[in-house]
């Protein structure tokens, strides 16, 4: 906990300071500190998503942000703003900032964590945005702009990954500034991805931020869509923002055209990191093949969209079986699968056609063209792969903008208080979930309280792998752990490897080193053989990775 305040004392300021650079070259999305904040978000996130196409976002990348960040802090008397602000504001901000803290510091529980976020990071401090790195593990491929921010800072202010605590003091100062109560009840649920890097927690507060700005008739447009579009950015299912910000400022503010470029821009580096990364505009998307060399073999990407496929349905069906179903089928074991996912689904629906009569009866053109936007990303999510955790903002947004004026300030801070009593309860004493809701798999990696939260924030060490080398590509693989989080690099995990052994290829450098990229190839028999060797010695002692 002292090392998260530390943390949040370090890089705020720095944050803020660039921020105000943004203000001053590009003017203000909105007024206020969190404001001058969010901007600092934006504006790092898209200078290290630019500087790590040519460098790693190491601790000279890192030194010299913080240098300027905090010189900009004091010489444009942002320090100032912080007084004012802080001075002010009521003691229960600061109770629930230490909250923030305080469940920030417990273990990782979300299995992405280690799986993604982590090796994600870890490759663009050593090595920025390598070509083709997707070719080593297909997650790579991703790289969201969300860790790129968080790479840069890594080094030193960041090492325990817990800059999600950041957006989330962030986000409580905007609730603070514009005096906007109901954003408090979703806290609560935003604490359970405080632990790791996740971009859920950042592109649902800011989504739920630049909401607000256009429910309360801002009309910046080009700066608004620009955001809107840096959310799609840092996960492309939040497409609806975008989509809404553009009607928004045709039809409610009638602008011109003129106001899409900054986002255009934002886009445009988007679709650059993902083509140098993975080979198409769009993660894990096949569409607009421009024939790169280093795009990824057509199995591993088949494979990629039937495990897709499978986890629309929570593995509960093979692929095999899927492909069996009748339109009716489909529908119909979306909706009754077992364990709590088919709650969530039914609620879903339900939400939607609850949003369907409100928008009836407001009869407003800000409303109807929301839940366009919606349905227009719900139909499209659910074309490719309809899995609840690309749904959970829909339930925020509705529930947001159905109730949004009628959580006074004393309602909504019981209603916060009760909930987070709960996730504190959750979290600090997993069995309380694991025993009530045991379908509910990730409360079966959660690990509750230990007294060294006090000083650092709880994490994870494992560091057990071997050596291995095919073709011109050395690698390590983790021992007996199906992640690599805290393998040295280039770290190739087992189900990687048995995905390449059965597509009958293999990750291989494109050049003499790491950063000049990645590109894969056919393997054989002697190659083959080995690779055998390393699955099988993994399954011996884990069971079948299949």
């Amino acid at each position: 906990m002292v090392y998260i305040v530390f943390m949040l004392i370090l890089l705020l300021p720095t944050i803020a300071g660039l921020g105000a650079i943004f203000q001053k070259l590009f003017g203000n999305v909105f007024l206020g500190l969190s404001a001058l904040l969010l901007s600092g978000v934006f504006f790092i996130s898209m200078l290290f998503t630019t500087i790590a196409f040519f460098f790693p976002l190491n601790i000279f990348i890192e030194t010299g942000t913080l240098a300027i960040g905090i010189a900009s802090f004091f010489y444009l008397k942002i320090h100032l703003l912080f007084w004012d602000f802080f001075s002010k504001v009521s003691r229960f901000f600061f109770e629930i900032a230490l909250v923030i803290v305080l469940l920030a510091s417990y273990y990782p529980f979300i299995l992405d964590h280690f799986g993604y976020y982590v090796p994600t990071i870890q490759w663009i401090t050593e090595f920025g945005l390598v070509q083709g790195i997707s070719n080593l593990d297909l997650l790579l491929g991703q790289m969201s702009v969300w860790h790129l921010f968080e790479a840069g800072f890594s080094n030193f202010a960041d090492p325990f990954l817990r800059i999600n605590a950041v957006v989330l003091l962030i986000y409580l100062i905007y609730i603070f500034e514009k005096k906007s109560w109901i954003h408090l009840l979703f806290l609560p649920v935003l604490f359970l991805f405080s632990q790791s890097p996740s971009p859920d927690l950042p592109v649902i507060a800011i989504a739920l931020i630049v909401l607000n700005e256009y429910l309360n008739h801002n009309k910046n447009a080009s700066l608004l869509f620009a955001f809107s579009v840096f959310v799609f950015a840092l996960k492309p299912t939040m497409i609806w923002l975008p989509l809404f910000g553009a009607l928004y400022s045709l039809v409610i503010l009638k602008t011109n055209l003129k106001f899409i470029i900054p986002g255009v821009l934002v886009l445009l580096v988007f679709f650059i990191k993902n083509i140098w990364t993975f080979g198409f505009p769009v993660f894990p998307v096949q569409l607009i093949d421009l024939g790169f060399s280093w795009k990824p073999n057509p199995n591993l990407l088949k494979n990629s969209s039937e495990m897709a496929i499978m986890k629309t349905y929570d593995m509960q069906f093979t692929i095999a079986q899927i492909k069996q179903f009748t339109t009716f089928d489909y529908v119909k074991n979306w909706f009754f699968l077992s364990g709590i996912k088919k709650i969530i689904h039914l609620l879903l629906i339900l939400s939607l056609v609850v949003f369907f009569f409100f928008s009836l009866k407001v009869k407003s053109k800000i409303i109807w063209l929301l839940f366009i936007s919606i349905l227009i990303k719900t139909i499209l999510i659910l074309s490719f792969s309809a899995q609840y955790r690309f749904f959970l903002e829909i339930f925020f947004v509705i529930f947001f903008v159905i109730f949004y004026q009628s959580f006074p300030q004393k309602r909504a801070k019981q209603v916060f208080t009760g909930l987070s009593i709960i996730v504190i309860m959750v979290i600090s004493y997993p069995t309380i979930l694991q025993e009530g809701l045991p379908s509910f798999k990730l409360g079966n990696f959660m690990t509750g309280f230990t007294k060294n939260q006090i000083y650092k924030p709880a994490h994870f060490g494992y560091n057990h792998y071997k050596t291995h080398q095919i073709g011109n590509l050395k690698f390590n693989v983790v021992e007996n752990y199906p992640f690599s989080f805290d393998t040295p690099l280039p770290a190739i995990s087992p189900q990687f490897i048995q995905e390449d052994l059965n597509s009958g290829i293999f990750p291989q450098l494109k050049g003499k080193t790491l950063k000049e990229g990645l590109i894969w190839r056919k393997i054989n028999h002697e190659e083959k053989q080995k690779l055998q060797s390393i699955v099988k010695g993994f399954n011996r002692k884990n069971g079948s990775i299949q």
